[in-house]
């Protein structure tokens, strides 16, 4: 890959599917609809012509199921990519993952890795309604044995599942339905993705915007129209949800002295209390102002779009809590 290519995001991730099958054999894709009808979200479409009903499996629609036989195929060597339509779906997958996924490897000394990839859909922005639109994800990050990862970005959008598979660990890749139809240039840093790690997306010295998934597109907006105002915004991508990167995320609040976090999950429980909580026992004395954090309404995310936008932390939200924690007038 030698010239950035413009691609969409879930054509990044098919490639990145088509790729893992590939190079390794023992790679498959299984879940609802993900052969004949292409994926729910079209992610998998034209993958059963090139790869045959071995290695790109429909399931019956039972994610229980479907998961526990993923689980059970990592365990026999294989290294399965298990799609489940949305996160609000996983939810019925719940014992497999939490209980069976998540406790092998700990529960026999280490001698039963589970090698199984769970990718789902995640969060808003699509008038898909509340069964099909919440962001679930610290749910997940908050698992021992887990590990939990959400490109925003092109590039990891491409290359995460690849990092993934080569983890030992059982991996949770979570995909933002708002970013499928997103383009952007696809480069020669996809070959190298990390599974862990924050990144610095946006260089800035006046204040942190700590985010991941498709907030990082809304803080990018925001970014843009406090910059207008003479703010100067880094914004961290996190990228990694489970781990999560402490220390990058810490080397910014020294530079910049103030952080808002911006979170799609709700704000009780959230991960960005617990990104916060972080922040105040290991750098306390390095702000300037309180932690200040924008997130979801705490509602089931509603159908009508003006509604479903309100609900969601957008760049209005995160440009008003920049604007009141510098003490500028909003």
């Amino acid at each position: 890959m030698t010239a950035p290519a413009r691609i969409t995001y879930r054509e990044a991730t098919k490639q990145g599917i088509r790729e893992a099958l590939l190079a390794d054999p023992r790679v498959f894709l299984m879940g609802e609809d993900v052969g004949k009808y292409g994926g729910c979200f079209a992610v998998s479409k034209g993958l059963l012509d090139e790869f045959g009903e071995e290695r790109i499996r429909d399931t019956p629609l039972s994610e229980s199921a479907f998961v526990g036989a993923g689980i059970g195929a990592a365990l026999g060597g294989l290294r399965p990519v298990v799609e489940v339509m949305t996160v609000n779906f996983s939810l019925l997958a719940l014992d497999q993952i939490v209980n069976t996924a998540a406790t092998l490897c700990h529960m026999s000394g280490g001698q039963f890795p589970v090698p199984v990839v769970i990718r789902m859909a995640t969060g808003a922005g699509r008038q898909l309604a509340a069964q099909h639109s919440h962001s679930l994800e610290a749910w997940y990050a908050s698992v021992p044995g887990l590990r939990v990862v959400e490109p925003a970005t092109i590039d990891d959008a491409r290359g995460m599942l690849r990092a993934a598979l080569a983890s030992p660990d059982p991996v949770i890749v979570f995909e933002p339905i708002s970013l499928y139809n997103m383009e952007g240039d696809l480069t020669a840093a996809a070959e190298n993705v990390q599974l862990e790690g924050a990144r610095v997306h946006r260089a800035g010295s006046s204040v942190t915007l700590v985010t991941y998934g498709a907030s990082l597109w809304r803080c990018v907006a925001a970014a843009e129209v406090l910059a207008r105002d003479g703010i100067d915004a880094e914004i961290v991508d996190l990228r990694s949800l489970r781990p999560l990167d402490d220390a990058t995320v810490l080397d910014s609040v020294r530079k910049t002295r103030r952080v808002v976090i911006v979170d799609e999950g709700w704000r009780t429980c959230s991960l960005a209390a617990e990104i916060g909580q972080r922040i105040v026992e290991q750098g306390f004395y390095d702000l300037d102002a309180p932690i200040a954090r924008v997130c979801t309404e705490e509602v089931p995310i509603p159908y009508p779009k003006h509604l479903e936008d309100a609900a969601l932390p957008g760049p209005e939200r995160i440009v008003s809590t920049v604007r009141r924690l510098l003490g500028h007038a909003d």
